[in-house]
């Protein structure tokens, strides 16, 4: 039985395969104690994020429309929940308010590349949410998670969209999420 634990090992080594990276516990409460003093330390306007209550891993953050853009003066929550081989894999994070939004499926979830395939374990906290922030603005339509919203926002380059969706937009800010939301729908 050792002879084939050698082998695999030596086989191993030979095809140059690395081995799986773990995470003790301590090392990623570290990181996120870090991360959570430079997002404070940082003053960027309208992010911010906490854990909720002695829950390191649980974060609730929130991110404030970027001026200039119809989600100006808006604010929306979020859920941020890292996983326990953080920062190696990406955190799971959600918008808690309602966000129409062509990036924003009905369920809070969000598609961002950096969230996903592109995750490094470089990005942290406030990259997150101030791509998020960024992504409210400025859509990835060619990767809708919303349909209906990329149709309006590419049509006549979302002038239409814009001007009539301010006041659901706004309105979206202050519904949770719940499930489906079948009357928010209706209100489009």
């Amino acid at each position: 039985m050792a002879a084939i634990n050698v082998q695999s090992v030596e086989a191993s080594q030979d095809n140059k395969i690395a081995p799986p990276k773990t995470v003790d516990s301590q090392s990623v409460l570290r990181r996120l104690q870090s991360e959570l003093m430079a997002l404070m330390m940082s003053g960027d306007p309208g992010v911010s994020a906490f854990p909720v209550e002695d829950n390191m891993f649980c974060w609730k953050g929130t991110i404030a429309g970027s001026k200039d853009t119809v989600f100006e003066g808006t604010e929306y929550k979020l859920s941020l929940s890292f996983p326990n081989d953080y920062p190696f894999k990406p955190p799971k994070v959600r918008f808690e308010t309602t966000c129409f939004h062509p990036n924003v499926d009905m369920q809070g979830n969000i598609c961002l590349d950096i969230l996903q395939d592109k995750w490094s374990s470089a990005y942290d906290v406030r990259t997150i949410l101030l791509s998020i922030q960024s992504l409210l603005g400025e859509p990835n339509i060619s990767s809708p998670l919303n349909p209906q919203a990329a149709q309006l926002w590419s049509n006549q380059d979302g002038r239409w969209w814009r001007s009539t969706n301010v006041q659901v937009l706004r309105f979206g800010t202050a519904v949770p999420y719940s499930g489906p939301i079948r009357s928010f729908l209706r209100l489009l």
